[in-house]
């Protein structure tokens, strides 16, 4: 476990983040005493990639009569 000041940790943070990331623990100190720790999170990524399939008739955007504009309203 690694122990960096407040200073560095705002200065190297981008690389700090990258050594977390590989698995290691990070300690932030201020004036020599521990007050944070930066650890890594087991969060899985995933993203769902997929289709909706829409069946728009041809005339969805024609004036409603006055039964469905009553209903609205």
């Amino acid at each position: 476990m690694t122990q960096v000041n407040v200073q560095d940790a705002k200065t190297h943070l981008s690389e700090l983040l990258h050594r977390v990331e590989r698995g290691e623990e990070v300690v932030i100190a201020r004036a020599g005493r521990p007050v944070a720790r930066l650890a890594p999170i087991d969060v899985v990524w995933q993203r769902t990639f997929g289709t909706v399939a829409l069946d728009v008739p041809e005339d969805f955007d024609a004036p409603l009569d006055e039964t469905e504009l009553a209903a609205w309203e």
